[in-house]
């Protein structure tokens, strides 16, 4: 009997052990998937595989094991984000994916995490319609979209008088996004779009788009586009006297290492929107010290970006012992995000995440310090403000009132 007994017991053990352990389906997995060569890498790269890598260590052990980082190039090609997103939730285990910048990777990667029933935590791509129209209950954008973008850095160039605008757009998904968004505000405001020109993803020469802002007498050439193409276009228009001839660039999505490329004697004055700066408060001159020891200079929004959700998500799995996407998700709308970028932010229903959002200006070289000193802070906009209403982004997941 008591043989039997002891062989039961062992039995009922066995069984616990393999409950838990699918339960827990093995160590929690985060995939970081962005551009690691190209001209995103400066925003996200490698340095956003750092933040993550901070993430997981500050948490510890999660479900009783070490938090593991993987990490790959999609290249800014849809097709390859989802391929590489498809082998990672069906292959590699892989529970969360985040960063992936480049808006129409990100909407590829956003129906295999739909179709697949897996994570997707967005931080590096703009397009508002992650949120909008492609919404999906499995994905959340983080920091920043093209409707915050347009609205606080649109708006404050409309109201100092820049009523007229020509777009130089990237041409894909994010940058037709942001002139879209940013156009409504303009127009919203009383102003008058007169052009734009679309402009193939990662162009070196941008000499003809120019000419044809430059020709179009507005007062605003807003640059729809980002990292590398942002710096070409601002460069080279230095090098066709725009500015000199009396119209403005307003760069709609800036980057601290853009400003760092193109050097504050030609970004002085810009004015830009971002969620984060590494040179804030006490907080945010923490995290970025121990980043930059580790990394060799200060984070972008984007890496502090990815810190914060794969920080939050970690939370979230171990409030409630389980990595349950499902489950998870509804606890990281439970839980306030609280950390060194974000004070009580907050995931809403259709994804998004609601926010300060800060507009800067870039810093002239007399009022800088040091190499990495580059803005200064004009105006705090309160998530609600910053960001599209619930109600307006035509959000399927959202419930009709």
């Amino acid at each position: 009997m008591r043989v039997k007994a002891l062989l039961a017991a062992v039995a009922v053990m066995a069984l616990s052990a393999a409950s838990a352990e699918a339960q827990s389906g093995g160590p929690v997995k985060i995939g970081v998937l962005n551009d690691m060569s190209s001209l995103y890498a400066d925003i996200g790269g490698k340095g956003s595989v750092v933040a993550a890598e901070m993430a997981a260590e500050d948490a510890g052990p999660v479900l009783g094991q070490k938090v593991q980082i993987i990490s790959a190039d999609h290249q800014n090609k849809p097709d390859v984000g989802a391929d590489i997103a498809r082998q990672w939730y069906d292959q590699d285990a892989v529970d969360m994916i985040t960063d992936v910048p480049t808006s129409s990777v990100a909407l590829a990667v956003n129906e295999v995490s739909r179709e697949k029933k897996k994570l997707a935590l967005f931080v590096g791509p703009a397009t508002s319609d992650l949120t909008g129209p492609k919404c999906n209950a499995y994905a959340a954008s983080w920091v920043y979209d093209t409707y915050s973008l347009a609205h606080v850095t649109g708006g404050a160039v409309v109201k100092s008088g820049g009523n007229s605008w020509f777009f130089i757009t990237a041409d894909y998904a994010f940058g037709h996004a942001l002139e879209r968004d940013t156009a409504d505000v303009v127009k919203a405001a009383g102003g008058t779009v007169v052009g734009d020109v679309m402009v193939p993803l990662n162009t070196a020469d941008f000499s003809s788009y120019l000419l044809q802002a430059q020709a179009s007498k507005a007062k605003i050439i807003g640059l729809a586009n980002a990292g590398g193409d942002t710096i070409n276009s601002i460069k080279q228009g230095a090098e066709f006297g725009i500015t000199e001839g009396g119209q403005k660039f307003a760069g709609l999505l800036i980057f601290t290492t853009d400003v760092h490329s193109l050097g504050l004697k030609a970004a002085q004055g810009l004015q830009l929107t971002a969620p984060f700066y590494h040179d804030m408060n006490d907080a945010t001159r923490a995290f970025s010290k121990r980043f930059a020891d580790r990394f060799g200079r200060p984070p972008t929004f984007d890496q502090a970006g990815v810190y914060s959700a794969v920080a939050h998500y970690l939370k979230a799995i171990k409030a409630i012992g389980t990595k349950d996407p499902d489950k998870v998700m509804a606890e990281m709308r439970k839980l306030p995000i609280n950390d060194f970028m974000t004070k009580n932010g907050k995931l809403r229903e259709d994804g998004r995440v609601i926010r300060d959002m800060y507009l800067f200006e870039v810093k002239k070289p007399s009022e800088s310090i040091g190499e990495w000193d580059l803005l200064k802070l004009i105006e705090t906009v309160p998530g609600d403000q910053a960001f599209r209403p619930i109600d307006q982004g035509g959000c399927p997941l959202v419930k009709k009132s």
